[in-house]
């Protein structure tokens, strides 16, 4: 196979090339002030010295070091790389990382960046990155807002770690970052684990430019990542100019130098650089360009392109050209219906293909012969005029399986269209098996399947429009007020859900995604369990090994992440996870004020075991009494246990739910009967109102929505 030149290579190429033709054009410091640090050429606007540099680009010099440091005195950036046209700067970063040993950490570094307001991290060219093992590394940062994310890294033996050198989660783990990044820290969840400390003591987490790292399994060992890059990973900064509106400079086509200088941008003879300016004839430069023409007695349409020919009678070309321009509009007025029908044929036979590749006669068959007449298989073209062509601002949502759409039909049915990014062709038969079971879901709480349409690459279902939002929106949006009993119903109806899904579907289903944002809410504000993207059929008595982590930070189960092993006992762990969120108004991961990202799960853990429950709770529903909240903050408790046989059956959760929820009511009505009586044996005008005194939870004996 021939050698390719990687991208980055020829982009470096290009890069040098422009920098030749702007040397040549003039010099790129400020006039008297010193041109270079160590091997880096300094171009106005950086300089080194006063009066050598615009506001904000002090560059300082270590000439024992021969190093260059943007930002001036005290500043620790180390640039080696300035590319003045395209606005970038390539800086050494020291790394963040934990060391450990049987006891806990033996070592630790942290290493921030805070950028000037003229430098912004480049969100194109660098991902952040972490490489260990039992392995969660985060990045906080700030743009226009604060910002945090992270990655996951877990192999349980040297054997295990991804050896391919890409960072897919076994060894190292990779993620983007958001553009006008100005600062970043770099912070590690503790490990867990001391079975990986043999192999890996150490994690490190780092945004690095992304084609300047492979990773290698030698990195795990001892400190040998740490010694590697002692000067810190190689990581690209974008940089603009300007007071009030930023902005970067170039010289006009034709002219190169530096823009940023006074007469900095000078004329370029295009004709002494053949390679970069082609001309197959006579080159001539001129002001700010250059021509390319033939010698006399030759001609070409195009002599930059096209090399010069001997000239010919010019009605011999013209009659030439005529007939082959009438040849060719009556070929093409032949040919024209012919390749229109050709592409009709073409889109039908694609449509067919997909429809038999994603085992659309399998179903339909399995339709007929089981009398399944809860879903129908739509076309291509019903689901495009449904959503006007799958248009953005019909968008419901994005997540990490798809895309969901709004989408009307031709009987002005309101139904939710989900889009799958992808879909294994080989597990087809899995596939309809799962559709016909999906189609015999039949519960109040469990949104119901339409439908699918199997003529496009990748199939598309069709759910029942669900249309007041997730339990996410409700419970954390600010101002909305939620009553206790309306906290237990919606937990009740979720339970209801999977414990259908585990023990009275069949085969038995494991959701394997359950979060506030999967559970949809109706007219009424009934819960309705959604998004099975993750989900997976098992036969009783049956585990599922998974070979990739899938659900959402903050919900998955520890056990899960440790064996890689799904069953019933995962989505009991992420239920515990949903009733935290209900009684806390706290999303999974959160801070409080700018303090560090916790998990909820263990932050409520460690709350219950230090008899803190109530500084957890929400406040609105503290004013109820403790006593509903200390049963369903027990029952919490149990879902979230480490181990999964500890925890609950989802049968047992709703029974649970049931017997909590019946015994508020209860003392709802004693209450009410009591307040009843007051009311009715004083003035008014002397008794405060049955909210005041019961507390400010604000439901006013409401019973459901």
């Amino acid at each position: 196979m021939p050698w390719r030149s990687p991208p980055w290579l020829l982009l470096l190429a290009t890069m040098l090339s422009t920098t030749r033709l702007l040397a040549l054009a003039g010099g790129m410091a400020r006039p008297g002030c010193q041109e270079r640090c160590g091997n880096l050429s300094i171009p106005y606007p950086f300089g080194i010295g006063p009066g050598c540099f615009r506001s904000g680009f002090e560059v300082r010099c270590d000439n024992d070091a021969r190093r260059a440091y943007l930002g001036g005195e005290g500043s620790n950036v180390w640039a080696f790389d300035i590319f003045l046209l395209h606005g970038e700067a390539r800086v050494h970063k020291h790394l963040t990382w934990d060391c450990y040993n049987d006891t806990g950490i033996t070592d630790f570094t942290r290493s921030p960046m805070d950028l000037a307001s003229y430098y912004q991290i480049s969100h194109t060219k660098n991902k952040f990155t972490a490489i260990g093992c039992d392995t969660i590394a985060f990045i906080q940062g700030e743009n226009a807002n604060s910002y945090t994310s992270g990655c996951m890294s877990f192999c349980s033996s040297n054997a295990s770690v991804d050896t391919s050198g890409q960072c897919t989660g076994m060894g190292c783990c990779q993620t983007s970052i958001p553009a006008n990044l100005t600062y970043f820290n770099t912070t590690f969840s503790t490990r867990r684990s001391t079975s990986v400390l043999e192999f890996n003591p150490c994690s490190y987490a780092f945004v690095i430019e992304t084609q300047q790292f492979r990773f290698d399994v030698s990195d795990l060992a001892g400190h040998h990542f740490a010694d590697k890059y002692s000067d810190g990973v190689p990581l690209v900064l974008n940089w603009v100019v300007g007071e009030e509106s930023w902005y970067l400079c170039n010289c006009s086509s034709g002219y190169g130098g530096n823009p940023y200088l006074e007469e900095g941008c000078q004329d370029i003879d295009e004709c002494a650089f053949p390679e970069q300016y082609l001309c197959l004839g006579q080159c001539t430069n001129t002001i700010g360009s250059y021509s390319c023409t033939c010698p006399k007695g030759t001609r070409s349409t195009d002599a930059s392109m096209i090399n010069c020919v001997p000239y010919q009678d010019p009605t011999q070309t013209v009659k030439m050209v005529l007939g082959i321009s009438i040849s060719t509009v009556s070929l093409l007025v032949c040919i024209f219906p012919v390749a229109i029908q050709y592409q009709k044929r073409k889109l039908i036979k694609e449509k067919d293909g997909f429809f038999k590749q994603n085992g659309g006669f399998i179903l339909l068959e399995k339709m007929r012969s089981r009398r399944v007449d809860t879903v129908r298989v739509f076309s291509k073209e019903e689901l495009e005029n449904a959503t006007n062509n799958f248009d953005k601002r019909r968008e419901l949502g994005r997540g990490g399986h798809g895309t969901v759409y709004r989408g009307i039909m031709k009987d002005n049915r309101v139904v939710a269209i989900k889009r799958s990014k992808v879909c294994n062709t080989n597990q087809k038969d899995e596939f309809v098996q799962e559709i016909i079971i999906l189609s015999q879901i039949n519960h109040r709480n469990v949104v119901r399947l339409l439908g699918c349409c199997l003529e496009v690459e990748v199939p598309m279902l069709v759910y029942e429009f669900i249309p007041n939002g997730t339990l996410f929106q409700l419970v954390h949006s600010e101002g909305s007020s939620i009553s206790l009993d309306d906290r237990l119903r919606i937990a009740l109806e979720s339970a209801e859900a999977l414990a259908y899904l585990h023990s009275s579907a069949f085969p038995p289903i494991i959701h394997g995604d359950v979060k506030s944002s999967n559970i949809l809410l109706d007219d009424n504000y009934t819960a309705k369990v959604t998004d099975f993207g993750a989900s997976h059929m098992l036969a009783k008595n049956e585990t599922q090994f998974m070979t990739m982590v899938q659900g959402t930070l903050g919900y998955l189960d520890p056990e899960y992440l440790q064996e890689r092993q799904l069953t019933e006992k995962s989505d009991v762990y992420s239920f515990g996870v949903v009733i935290l969120e209900l009684i806390t108004r706290n999303t999974a991961i959160y801070s409080e004020d700018s303090s560090e990202r916790k998990g909820l799960a263990s932050s409520f853990m460690m709350a219950m075991k230090e008899n803190k429950l109530q500084d957890m709770l929400d406040k609105s529903i503290i004013g109820v009494g403790m006593e509903p909240l200390q049963a369903i903050s027990e029952l919490a408790k149990k879902c979230l246990s480490m181990k999964g046989d500890e925890r609950p059956q989802m049968t047992e959760v709703v029974e649970r739910l049931k017997v909590i929820r019946r015994t508020w009511q209860e003392k709802l009505t004693e209450h009410h009967v009591v307040e009843t009586e007051s009311l009715y044996a004083k003035p008014s005008s002397n008794c405060p109102s049955s909210i005041a005194q019961y507390g400010s939870i604000g439901i006013e004996l409401e019973h459901g929505r």
